[in-house]
């Protein structure tokens, strides 16, 4: 026999030996044969409305690269908030089943689920680093998964807003005493803080923010950060532009029917899994180069004052956080473990 045709038999039966060791596992799901010629048609709802930069985009770009990486063997349809149910039921639509996909942030069912919101973000808390750091290594995800249970959900991060403004005001704060009484558009626990800080929190959907801030309907308003905020125009209804305390890193979820995705092949359930973390990353990326360039762009605007709050309204309001997030775990015994968790890492 010629030497290297010998080689290349040795070579070949070496590999196989290595494939026989270290191979596939009987045990392994990859072991069981996939049905290949099937297609899962599944939708997916949004609490973005259509066409929304960044947050309904990165929905819908997620969406394909899942068709992508399957090779057509996961379609799923993308509706925008109102197209198919209202913007603030996803949550419901899929734990019902009634769609096998969503895309919100978990502090729009606080109502349900108040330990969610430490899921999505916190006053003075965590930036999307030490979220992901969290969810991805800490226990985090292990935990939301845990609470969403009940409702035969399972979530992942897919998104993130950056740390997000404070919010345009009509007239200067240099005090807490500026902040009585004053009606301004912010939900979440950054609401119930600021509602203990004497202001007035209101609850508007993102279609009238500016109408109710132009109008004089609210005194000021949050809304995301600088390129959302540009977008909307609301520097053409408030002076004044403050950097952000009640939202410092916004994660944004993907939620999946329970059902829907043990029906699933293991090879899709790894696909959804991988371009999850893939578009995670992608939209905290995107969020953070537009918020940077539209930033630069209001500085240069002269009837716009880009100032931050004094320090002693950001003690106080991180002191009101500390005792709001107390009070709620006080009266809700799986708010308080979710609060340790979070505290402790």
């Amino acid at each position: 026999m010629h030497l290297s045709v010998f080689i290349r038999r040795l070579a070949l039966l070496v590999s196989i030996a290595l494939l026989s060791a270290c191979g596939v596992d009987d045990s392994s799901p990859f072991s069981e044969e996939i049905d290949t010629s099937k297609v899962y048609r599944w939708k997916m709802v949004t609490a973005w409305p259509p066409g929304f930069p960044v947050l309904q985009e990165g929905a819908e770009r997620f969406a394909a690269n899942l068709e992508a990486m399957s090779n057509g063997r996961l379609k799923v349809k993308v509706f925008a908030g109102g197209e198919l149910i209202p913007a603030l039921q996803t949550f419901d639509a899929v734990s019902q089943g009634t769609v096998e996909m969503g895309h919100g942030s978990a502090y729009y069912w606080a109502g349900k689920v108040p330990e969610a919101q430490f899921f999505s973000t916190v006053p003075f808390g965590m930036t999307p680093r030490g979220m992901n750091a969290w969810l991805y290594h800490g226990g985090g995800l292990d935990l939301w998964r845990e609470v969403y249970q009940p409702y035969n959900v399972i979530p992942f991060p897919l998104g993130n807003t950056g740390i997000q403004m404070g919010g345009w005001f009509n007239k200067e704060i240099n005090s807490m005493a500026d902040l009585q009484g004053l009606k301004m558009r912010i939900p979440g626990l950054g609401g119930k803080v600021f509602a203990k800080a004497g202001g007035n929190p209101i609850l508007l959907a993102g279609s009238e923010v500016y109408t109710a801030l132009e109008r004089n309907t609210i005194d000021a308003t949050e809304w995301i950060a600088p390129y959302h905020d540009q977008r909307l125009g609301l520097h053409r209804a408030a002076n004044y532009y403050y950097p952000g305390w009640q939202e410092p890193g916004a994660v944004l979820e993907l939620s999946i029917n329970k059902r829907a995705w043990n029906l699933l092949p293991p090879d899709l359930q790894a696909i959804i899994e991988n371009a999850a973390k893939a578009e995670n990353l992608l939209m905290a990326s995107e969020m953070e180069q537009k918020n940077v360039v539209a930033l630069a762009e209001l500085r240069q605007r002269d009837d716009i004052n880009i100032v931050p709050f004094p320090a002693e309204v950001l003690n106080t309001l991180k002191q009101i956080t500390e005792q709001t997030l107390a009070d709620e775990a006080a009266q809700n015994p799986k708010f308080k473990r979710v609060h340790e968790a979070y505290k402790d890492f």
